[in-house]
């Protein structure tokens, strides 16, 4: 009988496209997968991966047995959530990520809350990008991810995927304490032409939406420095070294900086997505309803300031 974690070992290499890659995403070592694979080689008693160059690549035997072992693990996956809906548990493990905003903002909450009230729930959680996120839980590498879009740029998500829309977060300029403009009611983003500007790296989704936005305003922006972390961009403003703007969710604002509203509102929409087969899972659904309720108190925070 061919065993599963070697199926899903194969899957990985194949969906993934290398032995490290597969690693990443399975999160065991390259030597793991490896075996797995030797291992099941000798119990199909055919060759499975041979050497490429420097690396390997899947044998044509490999590519055949890869494309069974989806349809088998997505069976099981259905199995094991019929199972659970039928016990009517919330029970198991699920493997989550988010972006780190979200990570620090909703998360922990959400994770307090089901440890109360779930301790038989057993949560692994990843911290990764969005478009990281819908894609491995769109190949079954995450139960669950918490992603974002900006509200002027939404994101597609590909079929077979739900979706529960968390909240709406709200984004500020930060700028200067000694900034001209520090201290207004709330600003256009004209008002900000000549600025230097602090940012994400590029090909990240605050990037792009960034660049997106300031153009849409008439600004070129002129990006001088580049940091992923929201509280690093901050420091930087601190610095005098430059405008940024940043969501409110898990913001915490240090001396030296004036946080700006901005006219119109610019927002981003926060959303939990998962497989639609897996949504009958009782652990799913305990799991978004305790990211809502996190979320409607974030929201509520916002509305009494």
């Amino acid at each position: 009988m061919l065993d599963l974690n070697r199926l899903k070992a194969l899957h990985a290499v194949h969906v993934y496209g290398s032995v490290g890659a597969a690693a990443d995403a399975l999160m065991v070592t390259p030597s793991a997968v490896s075996q797995q694979i030797a291992k099941l080689e000798r119990e199909t008693g055919a060759r499975l991966m041979e050497r490429n160059g420097r690396g390997v690549r899947l044998t044509d035997a490999a590519g055949l047995l890869a494309e069974h072992a989806e349809r088998i693990l997505a069976l099981v996956e259905t199995a094991e959530a019929d199972f659970e809906a039928l016990r009517g548990e919330v029970v198991g493990r699920l493997n989550i990520a988010a972006f780190p905003t979200a990570t620090r903002g909703l998360v922990p909450g959400a994770l307090v809350a089901l440890r109360e009230r779930h301790p038989d729930l057993w949560i692994q959680l990843n911290e990764r990008e969005p478009e990281r996120v819908v894609r491995d839980v769109a190949r079954g590498e995450l139960d669950l991810g918490i992603i974002q879009d900006w509200m002027n740029r939404p994101m597609a998500l590909p079929d077979g995927l739900s979706r529960a829309t968390l909240l709406d977060d709200i984004a500020d300029v930060a700028v200067p304490a000694a900034h001209p403009l520090a201290g207004s009611r709330e600003i256009e983003l004209a008002a900000l032409h000549g600025e230097r500007w602090i940012s994400s790296s590029p090909g990240t989704v605050c990037h792009d939406w960034l660049v997106f936005t300031l153009r849409n305003a008439s600004l070129e922006p002129e990006i001088a420095y580049m940091a992923d972390e929201y509280p690093t961009q901050l420091a930087l403003v601190a610095a005098g070294l430059g405008c940024a703007i940043v969501p409110r969710l898990g913001r915490q604002v240090p001396e030296g900086v004036s946080m700006v509203p901005i006219r119109p509102r610019q927002s981003r929409r926060i959303y939990a997505v998962w497989r639609a087969d897996a949504a009958r899972r009782p652990a799913i659904r305990a799991l978004v309803d305790a990211i809502m309720e996190v979320s409607k108190e974030q929201e509520n925070a916002w509305a009494v300031r």
